[in-house]
């Protein structure tokens, strides 16, 4: 036999591999029946043993409201209650409890006591807040506006605070104005006439009311008609004090349109005033003032003048009785800066750093001294043209408007409140809520460079 023939039939006879390979499992049959799938069961009884303190997570801001509340005296709050230990009577809801749903809630965007009043019984760091206290929207809508000496008080402390710590200093301070939509319509505005015929109607309403109360022999039905009058009481006093206000408003017009003057009967505070949108609508005009170094807010002021003209002087005389002192600087736009602000605000002892406003007519430029010019005014022409000035201003926009924007984002767009003082409430809140998330910030950031 041939070499070639041997090698042929050898390779015929051996096997492919060293050992034998397993046979290959046949294909399974295509699956013809329904899917198998993980399906919620919301029938079946489960035991869990959970605490509300288990549910939210150690460094959720929650915890850091009620600890800041938790650590405050507050012996406006508690000096009205009655029920004591021992003596029957219900219970009423800690004021804390009220205090921090509300600082939660600012900071959480949330502005209406009855979406709370959902909150609270839905979304775990609300309940956590509450602790199974049982609150109500009207609880809650009545404490928000109630307590207006008692935020401002809280407001100058947590300041003080921050300055005694250190990380404050009251060196540079910024202010500017945000007008925010007031809850009154744009139809509720009336003239002297219409308010007129208004009040006379709401009076015959009145009247009529107490008429039908006194003769109506059924409990449950005087309920309903004491609330009846009880709103038409309501609408007559605000009637009237559109009426009151009527007089301001027409001061502010031109001699030929003093008849035009209109006042809301539903905010009668509420000025309608030009939007940073361009439009016009009712509003009220926000002051806060800022430190730069720690964007702190340590003034707040609500009016509802629709310019910031003579606003700086009222914020600086704030800070004198708050904190004993003004700031050493004081930064604010263009419109705040006129002739009899900048005199006042530069006797109180502040350096003032505003744009100087130019107007076509002026021959000189607007950083020369002007005849009619004060020495303060001059002073701050001359200020102003500095590259030193220029850089310091630049802060302005990163503080002032930087903390005007932090609330428009928290829902300070519309007030569901009406009335300057129930107003100012609100943005006091605001500023509460916004220092206690910055005193946090500026604390732990000591912390770390100590460390």
């Amino acid at each position: 036999m041939s070499t070639e023939a041997h090698h042929q039939r050898t390779d015929q006879d051996s096997p492919a591999t060293l050992f034998p390979l397993p046979t290959a499992p046949a294909s399974p049959p295509p699956a013809t029946g329904r899917a198998r799938l993980q399906r919620p069961d919301r029938q079946q009884v489960l035991m869990q043993y959970l605490s509300l303190d288990a549910l939210l997570p150690e460094d959720h801001q929650a915890r850091v409201v009620w600890q800041y509340v938790d650590g405050l005296d507050l012996p406006e709050l508690y000096a009205p209650i009655r029920a004591v230990e021992g003596r029957a009577g219900r219970t009423p809801i800690d004021p804390k409890v009220l205090m921090a749903l509300w600082l939660y809630a600012t900071l959480d965007g949330v502005g209406s006591a009855r979406e709370i009043d959902r909150l609270c019984g839905e979304h775990v760091a609300y309940r956590w807040l509450c602790g199974s206290v049982s609150v109500n929207y009207h609880t809650l809508a009545d404490f928000r506006t109630a307590h207006v000496a008692v935020l401002d008080r809280l407001l100058t402390e947590s300041v003080a605070q921050l300055m005694h710590e250190g990380l404050v200093t009251m060196e540079r301070v910024a202010q500017d104005g945000v007008r925010v939509r007031a809850g009154a319509g744009a139809s509720s505005f009336r003239r002297q006439k219409s308010l007129r015929r208004c009040r006379v109607e709401a009076q015959g309403q009145v009247e009529a009311l107490q008429q039908e109360l006194q003769g109506d022999p059924h409990a449950a039905s005087r309920r309903r008609q004491a609330r009846r009058q009880a709103a038409a009481e309501d609408r007559q006093a605000r009637v009237q004090r559109a009426l009151e206000q009527l007089p301001e408003v027409e001061a502010k017009k031109k001699p030929g349109k003093k008849d035009k003057a209109r006042v809301s009967t539903t905010d009668p505070d509420a000025r309608v005033m030009k939007m940073a949108d361009g439009g016009y609508r009712p509003a009220y005009n926000v002051q806060y003032a800022a430190d730069t170094g720690a964007q702190i807010i340590t003034g707040v002021d609500v009016t509802n003048n629709g310019d910031d003209h003579h606003q700086m002087p009222p914020m600086l005389d704030q800070h004198q009785q708050r904190y004993g002192r003004v700031p050493d600087e004081t930064l604010t736009d263009g419109g705040f800066a006129c002739s009899d602000s900048i005199e006042t605000a530069s006797a109180t002892g502040t350096v003032v750093y505003a744009p100087v406003p130019t107007k076509k007519t002026d021959l000189l430029g607007p950083h020369d001294p002007h005849p009619d010019d004060s020495e303060a005014v001059a002073a701050w022409r001359a200020r102003m043209a500095t590259e030193e000035a220029k850089t310091i201003y630049r802060q302005r926009a990163s503080t002032a408007e930087c903390v005007n924007a932090i609330a428009r984002n928290r829902g300070l767009r519309q007030f569901l409140v009406r009335g300057l003082e129930k107003v100012r409430a609100v943005a006091l809140w605001f500023a509460l809520a916004h220092n206690l998330v910055r005193a946090a910030a500026l604390r732990r950031q000591a912390a770390l460079a100590v460390g």
